[in-house]
């Protein structure tokens, strides 16, 4: 291979390989033009790169215009669709994982503080409100996606769908029989009163547990019992098992129009909830956790940071799905 040619393969893999496969060799042979022509450039580079970046993001769901569907790809505007619903439900699940995580000290400080500042009293009751919404439209969400990927596995049976199904089924069932076990733990139990059902508010800490700031503290760790360290550490590697093989499956299954619509729908209404306990999650933390069992730290502060990260993410997706479907339905 000539060094214009091994140069150009070089910029080629900054691309998604969806994107080199229809566009890469008449991309690579314009390359080797313009290197031939120019060695050095840095502004080429940076176009690479840049158009590179945007590749990656349309692939995601997250930008790029919509894809009419052709003879070659006839469900290019659905996969676009799915990519972006798969974008934000990650996005989701980071969002959740830090809320929870955020929300466990605000549960536990309602069970155990007799009087909570007004800021606390009305984090937990608007972060608890919404914290249950968000739970109610996920599982609204998920259950019609996966009886439509279930009737697609009992009919086709293809191992790109079986595997990442077992992968869902078993690192679901880690985290629940994890939850339940280790919840029975909760430090909110005894408390004088309760804002929410307590097996819930166990379940979600315990699963939440591996968020907090005793990594940072290797004492104060080293107390914890084997079995609950040992939980800290499988449970966001479950969750994230669970997470990619979710993903991996609504990608890899066509799903009606009708359904993708509900979907994106349900998208704007989630990220709404998000933003409203985003909002709770920030006035308690910007006050410090004044008059309440924790104190907001520097933990709970990146937790936000995460938080308001994954909200952009999510609400980007969303809006982009919603414009890909306006998009199909022309």
């Amino acid at each position: 291979m000539n060094p214009a040619a091994d140069r150009a393969a070089r910029l080629l893999r900054w691309y998604p390989a969806a994107w080199r496969a229809r566009y890469g060799e008449e991309f690579t042979e314009l390359l080797i033009a313009d290197i031939s022509e120019q060695p050095r450039s840095a502004a080429r580079t940076r176009d690479v790169v840049r158009g590179a970046i945007v590749a990656r993001l349309a692939e995601a769901g997250l930008a790029g215009p919509p894809v009419r569907a052709t003879a070659a790809a006839p469900d290019a505007g659905g996969l676009q669709i799915r990519a972006s619903l798969v974008s934000l439900g990650c996005a989701a699940a980071v969002f959740g994982g830090f809320g929870a995580a955020l929300w466990s000290q605000l549960t536990i400080g309602w069970q155990w503080s007799a009087s909570a500042s007004t800021t606390a009293t009305v984090a937990t009751v608007v972060t608890s409100a919404t914290m249950l919404a968000f739970l109610a439209l996920a599982v609204v969400a998920a259950l019609p996606v996966l009886c439509a990927i279930a009737v697609t596995i009992a009919r086709q049976r293809r191992k790109r769908h079986v595997v990442p199904a077992i992968v869902l089924i078993a690192a679901t069932t880690v985290l629940f029989a994890g939850g339940r076990h280790f919840g029975n733990g909760w430090p909110g139990t005894g408390g004088h009163r309760g804002l929410v059902p307590a097996g819930l508010a166990a379940f979600e800490w315990a699963t939440s547990l591996s968020v907090n700031a005793y990594w940072v503290h290797p004492r104060a760790l080293a107390a914890f019992p084997g079995p609950e360290l040992a939980w800290m550490a499988v449970s966001p590697l479950a969750l994230a098992c669970a997470v990619i093989a979710a993903a991996t499956l609504v990608r890899r299954t066509e799903l009606p129009p009708r359904l993708l619509a509900f979907e994106a729908r349900l998208a704007t209404a989630a990220c709404a909830a998000m933003a409203v306990f985003l909002a709770g999650c920030s006035c308690w933390v910007a006050t410090g956790g004044q008059r309440s069992v924790f104190h907001a730290g520097l933990i709970d502060v990146a937790g936000v940071a995460i938080m308001a990260l994954a909200l952009a993410v999510a609400r980007q997706a969303a809006c982009t799905a919603r414009l890909r479907l306006g998009f199909a339905g022309h």
